[in-house]
């Protein structure tokens, strides 16, 4: 599967917004758009380039290529209620998102990598796929067999060093190596700094 494997850090230079936590550090020290005219280039602007901006920052926040993206955001305005909120609450259903904000991992990219590579049981069958959506009652917890390998051993280790806010839909257990779904996502719990309704508006034109 195709994925944008751009230094995180020079994608959040670019939205001005840190998308890994390794990039506030470097965003800290070096500020404005990478490469060897950034600095000429215009951030603001006019509303489309707002929208597109916005867009980009939070396709790039959960991983998603472009039309991977177009497909979730067609989703989310053919549901009901509020397109905005039904976007985030897609995006934070997919087992990759599930996975870093039980705090099983550091950052989306090493969640997906470890769904993608099967360490996952998704209700005791193995999974490999970063995007499946997870539903209230479904179970994802580490594969008996991945659970002896030395991350995993340590995963009491990675999930304190993560310190991911404990979140209303869900519920983690680091001994046990388990997640379980227990609602749905809130719009107060998505990610921080983000304006949906920008998204909304640049799909709308």
């Amino acid at each position: 599967m195709a994925r944008d494997h751009s230094p995180i850090v020079k994608q959040s230079r670019r939205e001005g917004f840190a998308l890994a936590p390794k990039a506030h550090k470097v965003m800290a020290k070096k500020s404005g758009i990478p490469g060897e005219h950034g600095d000429m280039r215009v951030r603001g602007g006019s509303l489309y380039l707002t929208q597109l901006r916005e867009k980009q920052k939070v396709r790039r926040l959960y991983g998603l290529l472009e039309k991977q993206f177009a497909k979730l955001m067609k989703e989310a305005q053919n549901s009901e209620g509020l397109t905005g909120e039904k976007l985030l609450e897609l995006l934070e259903r997919r087992a990759d998102n599930v996975v870093f904000r039980a705090g099983f991992a550091a950052t989306r990219r090493q969640a997906r990598q470890l769904v993608s590579h099967g360490h996952f049981l998704l209700n005791g069958r193995r999974v490999d796929i970063p995007s499946i959506r997870l539903n209230p009652g479904d179970v994802l917890e580490v594969r008996p067999r991945s659970a002896k390998t030395e991350y995993f051993k340590n995963l009491n280790e990675v999930v304190s060093a993560a310190g991911q806010t404990p979140l209303s839909w869900m519920k983690a257990d680091a001994k046990k190596m388990k997640i379980e779904i227990t609602g749905l996502p809130k719009r107060e719990e998505a990610e921080v700094g983000i304006n949906e309704q920008l998204i909304v508006e640049y799909y709308s034109r």
